[in-house]
């Protein structure tokens, strides 16, 4: 009997990490050497549309109407497998992406897709996973994109067993708990020169300081996690700035350094601190890229962002509130 296509269509937000997320413990499971927590963010989000169909030859992947490179197809290809494999559904499939925000540059597109894809091709491939079972899924494809299954704030654990059966995220408060205000600066749309998971390989390797910044994960967890209990924005924000700074310590000790840094980044590291000394509650987390992201309370966002709009260097600004899960927004059949 003949397969017929089956499609399904998934949304999922963007995350950023209070504590990042930087190291695997194991490369070919995508198992975290630290944990982390992060945000969800309303604004940035990534549609995916997984079609599986008998018709096609071999896996297919457009990125915002664009065919991908040979080395995405690849990597999609690999993530279907896991899933074919679940499913017992052996067809090929074309992938359909489309972000809101600017892709491989530093604002975890590829958390937000891996995520929407985690959703859209297990709901076309006749699975029914529930949320911890699409975290660890969606692991295999990008760390990150672990956290983005959930909305609000999320932790991802770093498990113990080499199974990675430990290894999925969980939500520590949803979207509607605390109401934070982001903006993010988008200080270059290009994509980055070295991706994530090879500089993350490449600092394990050569980086003086990788052992302390996993000794030290632990702490920086359970500190995060009662400033969100508490609900204590300035310990929060002074978490986030000491995480990102450790992490962009650790790309810059490797061999050979690694900045995704620009001269803008730094300018508004310094505007950030003096708009603080000031007495404005605003701090700021950076990611694998050279974009800014200010965290403030909503009573604050207005003027700082009249603030950051006309400041050179800042090609756009998204705002943005805390987001919700992944969600599927129909299918095709």
């Amino acid at each position: 009997m003949t397969q017929q296509s089956k499609t399904a269509k998934a949304v999922a937000c963007a995350n950023i990490a209070l504590i990042k997320y930087w190291g695997k413990r194991d490369i070919a499971l995508n198992l975290p050497a630290v944990g982390s927590i992060s945000l969800t963010l309303e604004a940035l989000k990534t549609q995916t549309r997984a079609t599986f169909d008998p018709n096609l030859d071999k896996d297919y992947l457009i990125i915002n109407d664009q065919q991908a490179s040979e080395s995405q197809r690849k990597r999609i290809e690999k993530f279907l497998d896991i899933i074919r494999e679940k499913s017992g559904n052996r067809l090929f499939a074309e992938v359909r992406s489309d972000n809101n925000f600017p892709t491989g540059a530093g604002l975890a597109s590829s958390a937000s897709a891996f995520a929407a894809l985690s959703l859209a091709a297990t709901h076309a491939s006749g699975l029914e996973l529930n949320k911890k079972d699409l975290s660890g899924l969606s692991r295999r494809g990008s760390g990150s994109a672990t956290r983005s299954i959930y909305g609000g704030f999320v932790e991802m654990q770093r498990g113990k067993d080499a199974s990675g059966k430990e290894d999925f995220a969980i939500q520590l408060a949803s979207q509607d708990y605390w109401d934070l205000r982001l903006l993010i600066l988008i200080t270059s749309k290009e994509e980055k020169k070295m991706g994530s998971t090879e500089a993350m390989n490449l600092t394990a390797k050569t980086s003086p300081y990788y052992q302390d910044w996993v000794n030290s994960s632990g702490k920086d967890l359970v500190e995060m996690r009662k400033a969100i209990r508490e609900k204590d924005f300035e310990k929060l924000g002074d978490l986030a700035e000491y995480s990102a700074m450790k992490m962009h310590a650790l790309t810059l000790s490797s061999r050979p350094p690694v900045l995704y840094w620009n001269s803008t980044t730094l300018e508004l590291i310094e505007q950030v601190r003096a708009l603080r000394h000031d007495g404005i509650p605003v701090y700021f987390t950076i990611d694998a890229g050279p974009q800014v992201k200010v965290i403030s309370l909503p009573d604050h966002i207005n003027t700082l962002k009249s603030h950051f709009e006309f400041f050179p260097g800042v090609e756009n600004i998204m705002e943005s509130k805390l987001g919700p899960d992944v969600e599927l927004i129909g299918d095709d059949n």
